[in-house]
């Protein structure tokens, strides 16, 4: 069957470069004579087709709206789960919406969620191409808004630590990313924090808090001013000694079912200062560091921050507007050449790379050999550090592209 039009969702939470996929998307339908429509509100917007008037079209005019360099999505979200939905006739309502509007097809981009779901729409005979998308970056594939959060990770990290430096405190700022670490350990990195901790390492917070004494200490006695700050980039998923997630369970769930994690800065704050108030030495620092003052300032101050949604929001990164605009593309190549069911891995020379969607949305987490080498230059996972033993090995000309 002839591929005459194509609709566009965005599904699960915002991010960078989503718009990039939809202009990608769009662009390539104009390119091949295959009309292209915004579905709105993401899965929400696909249960509601059949009581919709009007669809936008993406015309030449109306892409020129659309800002790949701006986060968010123009076709907007929502964090639905169709087998949720309480209608035993939801997937004929949804073929009957797609018939209406004479809808051939689909290009869906978001998470792992999102991918399960466009395996279930795929099993019930409808045309899916999935674009992965989420910040947390633990698809298989690169996922779009990984990189524009990781950045804005380790901007904010950077930021934090001007005030951290002006009043000499211990900066711990919660982020994103459910139970992988990707996007902590990247934009932790960048953002030159001294410890990060992630999901994947079960925290000790005796190891947390010897490196930033040691670290935060030396740094203020030796500096001229008597100035120095001390920072921990915290995953929102992180877990105990016993391996338990640490959140506020009266946080809820969400549309999809997850539990909303929260809680976790708060937590190491909380475990810090115990740590702090116990330990006899801190009391001669503040002296020495001439900050000392009886029953007002006694121990230096930890403060957590949460930039939540901020992490999401802004301007996308460069690759994530690259990255987008090519695989928004090659998405709708793939449904013309009748090829559904899959996730995009990128588009490498003339290469359109691709994996079944059911594979690409098993969860990854970090590889956790790769950080003994930043504990050689002095990071703190929450952990005793390992020694770093490298591997050299002799490889040819890289083949995949910068951006």
């Amino acid at each position: 069957m002839a591929i005459k039009r194509i609709g566009i969702i965005t599904s699960g939470g915002d991010c960078g470069g989503l718009n990039a996929v939809i202009k990608g998307a769009g662009l390539m339908g104009l390119s091949l004579g295959i009309e292209m429509v915004i579905i709105p509100n993401g899965y929400a917007g696909l249960y509601n087709l059949a009581d919709m008037q009007t669809l936008t079209v993406l015309t030449p005019e109306r892409l020129r709206l659309i800002k790949p360099s701006l986060a968010g999505s123009e076709a907007g979200h929502s964090r639905v789960k169709i087998k949720k939905i309480n209608d035993p006739e939801k997937y004929e309502r949804i073929k009957k919406g797609l018939k209406k509007f004479g809808i051939d097809a689909l290009v869906i981009s978001g998470g792992d969620d999102t991918g399960s779901v466009i395996v279930d729409l795929t099993g019930q005979g409808i045309s899916c191409v999935h674009v992965p998308k989420t910040m947390d970056l633990d698809l298989q594939t690169y996922s779009v808004g990984g990189d524009s959060a990781v950045n804005r990770i380790a901007g904010f990290m950077q930021d934090l630590q001007t005030t951290g430096l002006s009043h000499n405190r211990v900066i711990v700022m919660e982020v994103f990313g459910r139970y992988a670490g990707h996007t902590a350990l990247r934009g932790g990195i960048a953002g030159e924090a001294d410890c990060v901790l992630i999901p994947e390492i079960a925290v000790d917070f005796d190891v947390v808090y010897s490196h930033m004494k040691k670290n935060f200490t030396q740094r203020v006695l030796s500096s001229d001013v008597k100035a120095g700050t001390y920072s921990i980039v915290v995953a929102e998923g992180i877990t105990d000694a016993k391996g338990q997630v640490i959140t506020d369970k009266t946080a809820g769930v969400d549309a999809f079912g997850h539990a909303k994690l929260a809680g976790a800065g708060k937590y190491v704050r909380k475990q810090l200062e115990e740590r702090m108030k116990n330990d006899p030495e801190i009391k001669d620092f503040m002296q020495k560091a001439f900050m000392w003052t009886p029953g007002v300032y006694e121990l230096p101050e930890i403060r957590e921050v949460t930039p939540g949604h901020l992490v999401r929001s802004g301007k996308s990164s460069a690759y994530d507007v690259n990255f987008g605009l090519r695989t928004g593309a090659a998405a709708v190549l793939l449904l013309k050449d009748g090829i559904a069911g899959v996730t995009l891995v990128d588009v490498n020379d003339k290469k359109i790379e691709y994996i079944a969607t059911e594979e690409a949305i098993k969860q990854r987490k970090v590889d956790l050999d790769e950080l003994s080498l930043y504990e050689a230059l002095g990071l703190c996972f929450g952990r005793e550090p390992e020694t770093f033993a490298p591997n050299p090995v002799k490889r040819g000309l890289p083949v995949s592209r910068c951006l």
